[in-house]
C-alpha cells in the first residue's frame, strides 16, 4: 500500500504539492500572455485538459507538464534538494489554532484570485 504524501511531508506541503502542476502551468501561461485555449492548441491537447490541470481537477504526468509549459514558451526545471522543514512549523500552528489557519488560507486564496492566479 502506498503511504499518503501527507504522512511523509505533512498536510501543508502535501496540499502545496497537489496544486503545484496547475499553478506552474497557470504562471507560465499568464507570463506568456496566452489563453488556455492557445496553450492547448500549441500542445495539441484538448482545451479541457489545460482547464482541468489549472484548477487542480487533473494531475498531469511530468512529460505532459513539460509539454504544456513548453507550449507556453517556458522551460520547466526540476531539482532534488534536502527537505525544508518550514511547513512543519505551519502544520503545528494550524493544529494549535485551526480557525486562524483557515482565515489565513482564505485570505491567501483571495489575494491570488485578485491577482488572477
Amino acid at each position: 500500500m502506498v503511504v499518503a504524501l501527507s504522512e511523509l511531508v505533512g498536510p501543508t506541503t502535501a496540499s502545496d504539492v497537489e496544486g503545484m502542476a496547475g499553478n506552474l502551468l497557470k504562471i507560465a501561461r499568464i507570463r506568456s500572455g496566452l489563453s488556455q485555449r492557445a496553450v492547448a492548441e500549441r500542445a495539441k491537447v484538448p482545451h479541457s485538459t489545460v482547464q482541468r490541470i489549472e484548477c487542480g481537477a487533473q494531475q498531469p504526468s511530468l512529460p505532459m507538464l513539460f509539454t504544456l509549459i513548453s507550449a507556453a514558451g517556458f522551460e520547466l526545471r526540476a531539482r532534488v534538494d534536502e527537505p525544508d522543514r518550514h511547513d512543519q512549523v505551519l502544520d503545528r500552528l494550524a493544529a494549535e489554532d485551526p480557525v486562524r489557519h483557515a482565515a489565513m488560507v482564505e485570505a491567501r486564496d483571495q489575494f491570488f484570485e485578485r491577482l488572477g492566479l
